[in-house]
């Protein structure tokens, strides 16, 4: 049983390099799932993360995220005091895109009827007698992400979903750690309060 092949133009598609929007990571070991603004600069090999507030939560502390890759570091701030802790990144820049070795999986459509998009599954599976440990799902027109799931040993553990993407970096400045980070500590910071 042969895998039907993405028409050729697709291939020769790349997913944008520089966007603004907002994602739902969902990480198996807590079962929680975190909400955030995500600035992404991919020729510069930089994210920034800031915790969304969504509803309250009782202890739960809120940070902003830069991670530089080329410098190989982690800012985690905390929003409301902007106390700073500078952590070194021990994971290689994984763009996110979808990889050159890639297996076309599917292709269909998402929504309901006049506000349906085309999209396009892919995975690092490398025949049919093995399965895969990632997933990319990204718009068939401009390949724009919309969501990327990790496996191991069969089970989910950790799943993106991207939405509201807008091309560009409005502020590059978002990338900046603030002054409070020359002082950084070492360690990171727990998201929950200090009892």
């Amino acid at each position: 049983m042969s895998v039907a092949q993405p028409p050729l133009r697709f291939l020769l598609a790349a997913a944008p390099q520089q966007w603004e929007g907002r994602q739902v990571l969902f990480l198996q070991s807590s079962g929680h799932n975190s909400r955030a603004l995500l600035s992404y600069d991919g020729p510069n090999q930089r994210l920034r993360v800031l915790d969304e507030k969504k509803a309250l939560i009782p202890c739960k502390r809120l940070f902003e995220y830069i991670l530089l890759y080329k410098e190989g570091v982690m800012f985690q701030i905390e929003q409301a005091t902007k106390q700073c802790s500078k952590i070194p990144l021990t994971v290689a820049w994984d763009p996110l895109d979808i990889p050159d070795n890639s297996t076309f999986e599917d292709q269909y459509s998402i929504g309901g009827p006049q506000e349906q998009i085309t999209v396009q599954e892919w995975s690092n599976r490398k025949s049919a007698r093995t399965y895969e440990t990632w997933i990319g799902v990204y718009t068939a027109k401009d390949c724009y992400p919309v969501q990327e799931t990790f496996i191991q040993n069969y089970t989910v553990v950790l799943s993106t979903r991207f939405f509201d993407v807008q091309l560009g970096i409005k502020d590059p400045s978002v990338f900046t750690p603030p002054s409070t980070c020359q002082m950084a500590q070492t360690e990171k910071m727990s998201e929950d309060c200090a009892w």
